[in-house]
């Protein structure tokens, strides 16, 4: 259906494009409206990436989560992290056995195709760097052996604003292993209206859609989608403005203490790549790039106590780098 040396056919994008839709409209009839945060779920799943969604409780992230892998029709579990949660209570442990004097694995909630961490900011540092090594080389390493993880792997973590009581900020490393950070915001006034309406109605599931091997084929799909070697220098300059800022706005220089590593680079090539796929395309464009830069690139800004006591956000210097980059 596809070259699989080239870009995808017109045939395979239509058919990826009606999955896509299924994919939409079942998580439609459990959610309403959160476009965005829907859309950029449908990205990091097309980009084989792993997604931070933040937000006040009770926003619905962990519904739309959980109606997104109800969707697809692979193994999925739920992980709710708190306090007094282990390391083993995710990952894994050995079990001895004192009759025979032999161990066991028990292998941990983290070996699912989807892998809801859910509060994740509210477990320790500890409990947090348990998912480093599974996050990024897709394995777990249990005593002397190391454990594949099933493919696909994908982990959809959802976290409370840290200035929230009770929880802890991520390690550095392990929010860089996240494609994008999404910002939830509240309903408009007519989608909290639908909201009101259907509490009162038998909660709807999401009917699977597709099968992980369906899945891994439209990742696959979305790998060959065109980045032409002009985007690919456009997305290298954005990641080097967010390191080097006085290159491109000399104020911005005061305000940018570490940036993106190079990860963000990868992850927005594969995010734009995401986008034109969803949207029917064999190709990216600066557009693409542009959609899904502040999703791939907030998390990744460490900002300085001057940009802080301005109240400038990592938002607002990511805008700021796009209008100065220029655009091919």
């Amino acid at each position: 259906m596809s070259n699989e040396a080239g870009t995808p056919s017109p045939e395979a994008l239509r058919q990826a494009s009606e999955e896509l839709t299924q994919v939409r409209g079942e998580i439609a009839r459990v959610l309403v409206g959160q476009k965005y945060m829907v859309d950029r779920m449908l990205a990091a799943l097309l980009a084989d990436g792993h997604l931070l969604v933040e937000g006040v409780p009770g926003l619905a992230k962990t519904t739309a989560i959980k109606a997104l892998s109800g969707a697809i029709a692979g193994s999925f579990s739920r992980i709710q992290f708190t306090p007094d949660l282990l390391p083993a209570d995710v990952v894994g442990t050995q079990i001895y056995n004192p009759r025979d004097m032999s161990f066991t694995t028990r292998k941990g909630p983290i070996f699912a195709n989807i892998v809801l961490a859910d509060e994740i900011n509210r477990a320790p540092a500890k409990v947090q760097s348990a998912l480093l090594e599974a996050m990024q080389e897709r394995q777990v390493t249990l005593a002397e052996t190391t454990h594949p993880l099933p493919e696909p792997f994908l982990v959809l973590a959802t976290q409370n604003p840290i200035e929230q009581e009770g929880t802890y900020p991520l390690p550095e490393a392990q929010v860089d292993r996240f494609m994008m950070k999404l910002l939830v915001t509240y309903p408009t006034q007519e989608e909290e209206r639908q909201v009101l309406e259907r509490s009162s109605l038998p909660v709807d599931r999401a009917r699977p859609v597709l099968t992980p091997q369906r899945l891994i084929e439209l990742q696959q799909l979305c790998r060959r989608v065109t980045l032409k070697p002009v985007l690919q220098s456009y997305i290298v300059s954005l990641v080097h403005a967010t390191r080097q800022p006085g290159s491109v706005s000399q104020r911005l220089s005061r305000f940018v203490q570490f940036g993106a590593s190079p990860r963000a680079t990868i992850a927005l090539a594969a995010g734009a790549r995401a986008i034109a796929l969803m949207d029917g395309r064999d190709f990216a464009t600066p557009d693409d790039v542009k959609e899904i830069a502040a999703d791939v690139l907030r998390h990744r800004l460490l900002l300085t106590y001057e940009a802080e006591a301005e109240g400038l956000s990592p938002d607002a210097v990511i805008r700021e780098i796009l209008a100065s980059v220029r655009t091919p």
